[in-house]
């Protein structure tokens, strides 16, 4: 696993762009997507409308993934 961000292709809004986000966050993000029964671009699509125009979408995601785990939200389905 790399320690350094790494570019992941999402669609938002019918666009392609792309997240960088270290390994870790990149899988406990898709296990959480996947515990929720959602695509990975719907709940891109959520946190990056509750987000704020004041923090990146991959700190958006980073810190979702944080409250999840802290919070203890199912990961596993």
């Amino acid at each position: 696993m790399s320690a350094r961000p790494v570019k992941h292709s999402v669609t938002l809004r019918g666009h392609r762009t792309s997240v960088s986000l270290e390994d870790e966050f990149w899988i406990e993000f898709r296990k959480l997507a996947a515990a929720q029964s959602k695509p990975i671009n719907a709940l891109v699509a959520e946190i990056d409308e509750d987000r704020g125009l004041d923090m990146g979408l991959a700190s958006a995601i980073r810190l979702y993934v944080l409250r999840a785990l802290r919070d203890g939200l199912p990961k596993n389905g």
